[in-house]
C-alpha cells in the first residue's frame, strides 16, 4: 500500500514554518532575509518557492504596491490534521483505529490530558 507523503519538500516546509510563525504577511524579501539567517539562498529561489506554494494552495498572496505579500492559506494545525487524515484514510478500519490508538499512547502525558478535556 502506498502511503501519501506531504506535497512539500524541505525548503517549502521551512518557508511555510516561517510564514506560520510570522505576525503579518511576508514579502519575498522578508522570507529571503529570514532564510538567509539559516542558509544561503538566492532571492529568486525564495521567490520560486513562494510562487509554487501559492499555486499549490498552501499560501495566499496579495499584491501590495509592487510586492506580493504571502500568508499561509490555513493554520499549521489544520494542515497537520489534513496530512494525518490523508495518511490514515487508505487504511482499513481496524488498522486505522489501531494506528490512532498507538499515536495517542505515544503522546506526552500533558498532551493526552489536554485532549481528555
Amino acid at each position: 500500500m502506498m502511503i501519501p507523503m506531504s506535497s512539500r519538500g524541505q525548503l517549502e516546509q521551512r518557508v511555510m514554518e516561517l510564514l506560520w510563525a510570522a505576525d503579518a504577511p511576508c514579502t519575498v524579501a522578508d522570507v529571503h532575509q529570514k532564510m538567509g539567517e539559516e542558509r544561503e539562498l538566492a532571492y529568486t529561489t525564495v521567490m520560486t518557492v513562494l510562487d509554487r506554494l501559492a499555486k499549490k494552495g498552501m499560501t495566499t498572496r496579495e499584491l501590495v504596491g509592487r510586492a506580493w505579500q504571502y500568508r499561509p492559506a490555513e493554520p499549521q494545525h489544520v494542515v497537520a490534521a489534513k496530512e494525518m487524515a490523508a495518511l490514515l484514510e487508505p487504511l482499513d478500519d481496524e488498522v486505522r483505529r489501531a494506528a490512532v490508538q498507538e499515536f495517542l499512547r505515544k503522546l506526552p502525558d500533558d498532551d493526552r490530558a489536554a485532549l481528555a478535556g
